[in-house]
């Protein structure tokens, strides 16, 4: 008989993107850079986390652009990673930064906003993302994923990057606001 796998403990309430986050199976954080012009293959890397695929799979990404800088996320609810019983609900959120700017640019630090379900608020910053800064030439993008917990079965989240235009000068780019939603949230009919 195989040893029984535990449970790791519940992460606290105000973990969140760039800090340990315990789950039965770790939130997949593998960034992928690619360049329209030319691909480099030794910095792509394959999600290797296997995606169900269902309805809310087909949903269009949350889209936001500053200065050429194009973001899009993606968040999917990961259920085998979450326990409602023990208010605990993870997210994976997918991001695609396109430089569709004149300009080589690196984002350099993240700022999260994320408020859960009964109005509580999180900040969140640091330097990078996923642990990289990366540098985006014109016409290259950069994808990660990431997760975070929440104790209610719903939230928001959004966010800017800071970037540097190769110049000196820094700007913030807007994160578009996403829902984290879950099939555990009571539906309201307003």
């Amino acid at each position: 008989m195989p040893p029984r796998a535990s449970r790791p403990p519940k992460p606290p309430a105000d973990a969140a993107e760039g800090q340990d986050v315990p789950a039965a199976e770790p939130v997949a954080e593998a960034p992928i850079a690619k360049a329209k012009s030319q691909p480099e293959p030794k910095l792509e890397a394959e999600l290797r986390r296997p995606r169900r695929s269902s309805a809310k799979d087909d949903k269009k990404p949350y889209v936001a652009e500053t200065k050429a800088i194009k973001v899009s996320v993606k968040p999917t609810f990961l259920e085998d990673q979450s326990s409602p019983s023990d208010d605990h609900y993870v997210w994976a959120y997918h991001v695609r930064i396109e430089n569709g700017g004149e300009k080589t640019v690196q984002l350099l630090n993240r700022h999260w906003k994320i408020t859960d379900a009964r109005g509580r608020l999180q900040e969140v910053r640091g330097r990078g993302v996923v642990g990289e800064q990366p540098v985006l030439k014109p016409g290259q993008s950069f994808e990660y994923t990431s997760g975070v917990p929440l104790s209610t079965p719903s939230g928001i989240m959004f966010g800017t990057y800071e970037m540097d235009d190769g110049g000196g000068e820094t700007f913030q780019v807007t994160v578009p606001a996403f829902s984290l939603d879950s099939p555990h949230q009571a539906r309201q009919l307003h």
